[in-house]
């Protein structure tokens, strides 16, 4: 055993495969002593955004400054039968605010009622929660829009099976045309929709909460403004002459018979605007009888005259009768006397 490494030669081969097994072993230690020490890179923290700012639900447009109040304007007669009145708002653009006019729609189907929207201040914002069509009225701000809007509810129509019926108490219907009508008195017991305020809460806004009907009324199935409404409103923000910064808060065009009309007979421009009335009432509606209602005049309609006071006229004295001249008896002649 001894003698087996005496030889140069045999002592230089275990030399070298001792080498060669170090060098193997010291390569798989580094790999393995490289792979435990791997670590992945921290991951980096990236904040959420911040939260943006808190808009009411449903809200459709939002401005920084309140609307103006509501002009004053007549109603233009009804043009056909089944035509509902959608009565005008403020709606706003680039420009800033400009008015919606008025106008009788035909409604999406039969037994739809329109809900108009309104202006309300929350979170800091003035936001406009659109109107929309439903089976019953709901939440609109508590703004008087007048022409059976009073700030809650509806008062200027019903369904009647297939037929709306008009409340020519409170709506410009000729009867003479249109059949389906009745005339009932509207009595607005609200006092805080007494003015042409435009828009709900915030300072000098409307005090109003939603009812328990109304807040049932707004889970209901409801339907959006129909074509004709949509494009109502696109003809209104392409009109400079209905912009408030040019017509300081009174259109020429404040309300119109049918959608887009914006000239032609029927048109209503508000009061103190300059405009000139191109409409003709009907025959009947300057002289039928209508009950007083007893709703504070709004933006919408014009507060009837006061009545005269009555003139107590002074019974005249009777005229002195005329006194019978006594005439002087002549002495009887002794021929005279009665035998």
């Amino acid at each position: 055993m001894s003698n087996q490494f005496n030889r140069p030669g045999d002592l230089a081969l275990v030399r070298g495969r001792q080498m060669l097994a170090v060098a193997v072993f010291a390569t798989l230690g580094a790999c393995t002593v490289q792979e435990r020490v791997y670590v992945p890179p921290p991951r980096v923290y990236v904040p959420p955004p911040p939260p943006a700012a808190s808009v009411e639900v449903g809200v459709e447009l939002t401005a920084t400054e309140p609307p103006p109040p509501l002009p004053e304007y007549e109603q233009p007669p009804c043009p056909e039968d089944g035509y509902l009145w959608t009565p005008g708002y403020w709606s706003y653009g680039g420009g800033g605010y400009y008015w919606v006019p008025g106008t009788w729609v035909q409604p999406p189907r039969v037994g739809v009622l329109w809900t108009p929207g309104y202006w309300g201040f929350a979170g800091g914002v003035y936001g406009f929660h659109a109107g929309y069509w439903g089976p019953h009225i709901g939440f609109y701000g508590g703004v008087n829009y007048g022409f059976g809007y009073v700030g809650v509810g509806f008062a200027g129509g019903r369904w009647d099976g297939g037929h709306f019926a008009y409340n020519t108490a409170v709506n410009n219907v000729n009867v003479t045309v249109i059949h389906n009508t009745y005339n009932q008195t509207v009595i607005n017991n609200n006092v805080t929709v007494n003015n042409r305020v435009s828009f709900n809460g915030g300072a000098g806004g409307i005090q109003a909460a939603p009812t328990a009907q109304e807040r049932a009324a707004a889970q209901e199935p409801h339907v959006p403004p129909t074509p004709a409404q949509v494009q109502h409103r696109q003809q209104a923000a392409q009109n400079p002459a209905l912009a408030a910064k040019n017509n300081g808060g009174h259109p020429a065009i404040a309300a119109t018979p049918k959608p887009g009309a914006f000239s032609g007979p029927g048109v209503v421009g508000a009061r103190n605007s300059g405009a000139v009335m191109n409409h003709e009432p009907p025959a009947n509606f300057g002289n039928t009888a209508r009950p007083q209602t007893n709703m504070a005049p709004h933006g919408n309609t014009a507060p009837p005259p006061a009545p005269k006071p009555a003139v107590k006229q002074q019974a005249k004295p009777p005229a002195p009768k005329p006194q019978q001249q006594k005439h002087p008896q002549e002495p009887h002649k002794e021929g005279d006397r009665p035998r």
